[in-house]
């Protein structure tokens, strides 16, 4: 679906659309994720990437199947079910419900470091503080994108609030206690409210580069990488993804979804297939293009079939319109 300037959004579509775009964007890229090698990607998937494969044997996720998420998307679903559970983010209730199902046997999917780091430091508070509540705030020292793929719920649930970016920087520290991690995040999260609140990409981008004042290292970087991300509007997708880099830490990353996002802004579908499609960390890229342009687009921009691929759809849907019925009434 490509939508016109004449087209009139509610908050109620631009935040089920943040809701299930980031999640879609996660599962169409589970099969391909990670895959780095342009050839391999036209060896392995010759027809293009069509998205929702079941990853192949010897595959960072070899296990899942067609419609699961990967880690990434695992804790966004996570983060949807407490958010809509409590009707705002909590750090405690949503690092319990992580950690219980990431140290739990039966999770078969891929830790990454950032998840292996948030693990080895609950423990070890454990071990060095029994009795004493955990405050989950120590996650790991990690820069990579654990926490932008799952924020939507927050910046939902937190839209109108006053202290968003302390809001956004405790969820950051769940996972990932690193001031880079919390600045990307923390930029993320202002893009996507200035778009749930009706702005254009650009405008959206502007905007929360204005807030992103260079008052510190780890902002004044962020603030680059978006005037980058901006001005590479002349290169596609791939050739974009391969300048600013393939791979996960949040100077790659965000800076490689941020330009996809601001090419393809109008097609919800074209854009997640071109991120695919650029190889690397593709699924951690097209949960924050799938998130940014759901709430650009709205809800039925995001491809129906996509969404009742994914193996969790009656517990998304639940969560979803839980979340919304809990949005401020808007005229």
């Amino acid at each position: 679906m490509i939508v016109t300037k004449m087209d009139k959004l509610s908050l109620e579509e631009r935040v089920r659309g943040a809701l299930w775009g980031g999640l879609c964007g996660d599962a169409f890229c589970l099969g391909s994720h990670w895959i780095y090698s342009l050839y391999e990607i036209s060896q392995t998937f010759p027809e293009g990437i069509a998205g929702f494969e079941t990853p192949a044997p010897g595959h960072y996720h070899h296990g899942k199947r067609s419609g699961d998420f990967t880690h990434y998307g695992d804790a966004a679903l996570v983060m949807l079910t407490s958010v809509a559970g409590l009707g705002h983010f909590e750090a405690a209730d949503f690092g319990a419900r992580l950690l219980k199902l990431m140290i739990e046997e039966k999770y078969s999917g891929y830790r990454d470091h950032a998840t292996q780091g948030m693990i080895h430091n609950y423990q070890t508070y454990l071990e060095n503080n029994p009795g004493v509540p955990f405050d989950y705030q120590q996650g790991a020292d990690d820069d990579q994108p654990a926490t932008v793929t799952h924020l939507a719920p927050v910046v939902a649930a937190h839209l109108d609030d006053d202290d968003l970016l302390d809001i956004l920087a405790t969820a950051t520290r769940v996972c990932q206690n690193n001031a880079r991690a919390i600045a990307f995040t923390q930029a993320a999260g202002l893009i996507l409210r200035n778009l749930l609140r009706g702005s254009t990409p650009e405008s959206a981008v502007a905007e929360a580069r204005k807030i992103m004042v260079p008052r510190d290292t780890s902002w004044s970087e962020v603030n680059k990488r978006m005037k980058v991300a901006c001005a590479a509007r002349m290169l596609d997708a791939t050739e974009a993804t391969m300048l600013f880099g393939q791979s996960c830490p949040l100077y790659s990353s965000f800076t490689a979804a941020l330009h996809t996002m601001l090419l393809c802004q109008d097609d919800f579908t074209r854009a997640i297939r071109a991120t695919a499609s650029a190889g690397g960390d593709s699924a951690g890229r097209a949960a924050m293009i799938g998130s940014w342009l759901g709430a650009y687009l709205g809800v039925k921009a995001i491809p129906e079939a996509w969404r009742k691929r994914l193996a969790a759809h009656d517990r998304i849907e639940a969560d979803v319109e839980r979340i919304v019925s809990g949005l401020p009434s808007v005229e």
